[in-house]
């Protein structure tokens, strides 16, 4: 039970990596915050919340891994290497995929809304 409790201490260890040094995860996070403070404005439904929570957490999950990928590329090719870019061009190009596909997702709830709201 020990290990399953410090598993926990290292993930959030790890979530405070992100914060202090990643000003990506930053900006995904505010952007999490603002989308959640419109979602409580708007009233969303129970459904409209599942999808807005799973497109942030997909999008903070992306961003996440990408900074592991980037940290572990760096671990085993200090040097610069192309393949090394390509693998950090890669990862990158995964989280720009995501955070475009959430904002769809956002688009499509919010959009009949504010456009109610302003009627």
């Amino acid at each position: 039970m020990g290990k399953f409790i410090r598993g926990f201490g290292y993930a959030f260890s790890g979530l405070g990596y992100a914060f202090k040094s990643q000003l990506n995860f930053k900006v995904h996070l505010l952007t999490a915050i603002l989308v959640s403070i419109a979602g409580c404005w708007f009233k969303l439904s129970i459904a409209e919340w599942l999808w807005i929570i799973a497109a942030i957490g997909m999008v903070l999950m992306a961003e996440l891994l990408n900074t592991a990928i980037e940290i572990l590329v760096d671990l085993v090719s200090p040097e610069i290497h192309p393949k090394a870019k390509i693998i950090k061009d890669v990862a990158a190009a995964a989280v720009l995929v995501t955070a475009i596909t959430a904002a769809i997702i956002g688009l499509i709830i919010f959009i009949p809304k504010i456009l109610n709201y302003a009627s």
